[in-house]
């Protein structure tokens, strides 16, 4: 499964593999493709393709031996949770060039595999990598039978689907890192309900304002962000403003104190989770900031979800 791999970097990481699976997983991949699925249908003018989540149908002893392989080959904490749609593309479907990056709750790593007999260069549906939203592509990766691309999701994972001219049938595995879990979206997105920035507490009004002057709007609502996410984390005024200061780069927080600085870094990761996506780079600073840190109990849902304490086995 997944052996003989070829490892790219650019436009962005990626591998690539001829022979994903073995005959028999592949006949069995091909059955998931029936007419009597619950295909949901996209035909804008960006995505067109019909969708099928056909998790279930795969078998729990598959789902565990490729979760495994996907680990060994992203060196990533992915969780035991696997979502598998089957992808088929009628002649004259499109999907325009985009990122998939990992929003808040979203799958992280993402494999491609292609399930289509007999392809010819002339049936389209070759998938396209780019460094950029706009340009040529960088990397051009034909959809074979049983060829598989994987590559992690962020921002900058730019790809797309030229159009088809015979049916194209893909099946696609997606996986989630540890720390941007759809429990955790949960748990931020209560976080910040009804969001208003009129709880700032008085003691963060002439700071606020004066950054709204000077900074982009995304940076200060941002820090406002965090600055609701300590107040409904009952933290005092003095923290609060340490938090809006440090999330508006106004300031480094360097208080001394290791809850607070703890609180305002936790608080920061999730007003940017919020607003933004799951950053790997981000992340692996935050967790190397509070490594060593103790965790306190008024923080403990927080960090659970945003630093798990990881074992392979999870």
């Amino acid at each position: 499964m997944l052996l003989q791999l070829n490892h790219h970097h650019h436009p962005f990481p990626f591998f690539c593999v001829d022979a994903a699976f073995s005959e028999e997983q592949c006949a069995a991949l091909e059955g998931l493709f029936l007419p009597t699925n619950d295909w949901q249908h996209r035909d804008g003018a960006f995505y067109q393709c019909s969708l099928c989540d056909v998790t279930e149908k795969i078998p729990a002893s598959f789902q565990t031996e490729l979760l495994a392989r996907m680990r060994e080959i992203t060196r990533l904490p992915l969780v035991n949770r696997i979502l598998v749609t089957a992808q088929r593309m009628l002649p004259g479907h499109v999907i325009g060039r985009h990122s998939d990056r990992p929003f808040l709750g979203y799958e992280m790593v993402r494999l491609v595999v292609q399930l289509n007999q007999h392809w010819r260069p002339d049936h389209g549906g070759v998938l396209e990598l780019f460094s950029s939203p706009d340009g040529q592509a960088v990397f051009r990766v034909d959809p074979e039978y049983n060829t598989a691309v994987g590559f992690p999701l962020h921002a900058g994972s730019y790809h797309g689907v030229t159009e088809v001219t015979q049916p194209r049938q893909t099946v696609v595995f997606n996986f989630w890192h540890v720390a941007n879990t759809p429990e955790l979206a949960e748990y931020v997105q209560a976080l910040f309900a009804n969001l208003h920035f009129s709880e700032f507490p008085a003691a963060l009004n002439p700071v606020a304002s004066s950054a709204e002057s000077t900074l982009p709007e995304e940076t200060t609502f941002r820090a406002g962000t965090a600055a609701i996410a300590l107040r409904r984390l009952g933290y005092d005024e003095a923290t609060i403003v340490t938090g809006y200061r440090h999330s508006a780069g106004l300031a480094l927080c360097e208080t001394g104190d290791a809850e607070t600085d703890a609180a305002v870094l936790l608080a920061d990761w999730m007003a940017y989770l919020y607003r933004e996506s799951f950053d790997l780079a981000r992340w692996k600073i935050l967790r190397n900031n509070l490594e060593r840190v103790e965790r306190v109990t008024r923080l403990l849902p927080a960090w659970q979800l945003c630093l798990p304490e990881w074992r392979e086995s999870n």
